[in-house]
């Protein structure tokens, strides 16, 4: 049992990491939020200061999640999949994966409106496989402007300045495979080039 509860400990660490990044949160920001400082929030990521009750409850209200996924309780053989959405960057993000580091899957919906804002590429760690289910996807991609519609995929470096949008009168929802560590996914498509933007 006390191996079972180390090993769940244990996991925390890298979960908080995750989530931090997932959120483009730095440890500055998410100390001001928490009330606990820097060093501890560091060394609670790291696997070097245990984890408590103290600490987990604001870090769980920061992000929104709760006390059993902060430290991945056992499922209660409910077989549902109970989805946060997070929306940031004007999308919406439903996570479909609960494991900490790997590669992690979303579904994101971006609104019709997002063809009227003006693009504002950007870039972090990682690789990042899409496919696209319903809508037409705008991707800017570095100096490359593509329109993938329904079956098509694209894949990439996110540390290529990258940005999304809808194209046309309906909201655009796609698949995102993403590895924050580099990894690529198995899974290769070369998406259509010629098709330009609407204006």
């Amino acid at each position: 049992m006390d191996d079972d509860l180390d090993q769940a400990l244990a996991a925390v660490g890298p979960r908080l990491r995750t989530l931090r990044r997932e959120r483009e949160t730095t440890l500055a920001d998410l100390s001001a939020a928490t009330g606990i400082s820097v060093s501890t929030l560091s060394r609670l990521e790291s696997g070097a200061r245990r984890p408590t009750l103290e600490l987990l409850l604001p870090l769980a209200k920061a992000y929104g999640v709760t006390l059993d996924e902060l430290v991945d309780a056992p499922q209660t053989g409910d077989p549902r999949v109970h989805l946060r959405p997070v929306t940031r960057h004007g999308m919406t993000m439903l996570p479909l994966t609960r494991r900490a580091g790997g590669i992690q899957a979303y579904k994101l919906i971006i609104p019709a409106d997002s063809s009227r804002r003006e693009p504002e590429p950007r870039t972090h760690e990682g690789y990042d496989w899409l496919y696209v289910l319903n809508g037409r996807l705008r991707v800017i991609l570095g100096d490359q402007d593509l329109i993938l519609s329904p079956g098509e995929a694209a894949e990439f470096d996110t540390r290529v300045p990258h940005w999304f949008g809808a194209v046309g009168p309906e909201p655009v929802e796609f698949l995102s495979l993403f590895g924050t560590q580099g990894e690529r996914a198995h899974l290769r498509a070369r998406p259509k080039t010629k098709d330009r933007p609407e204006r």
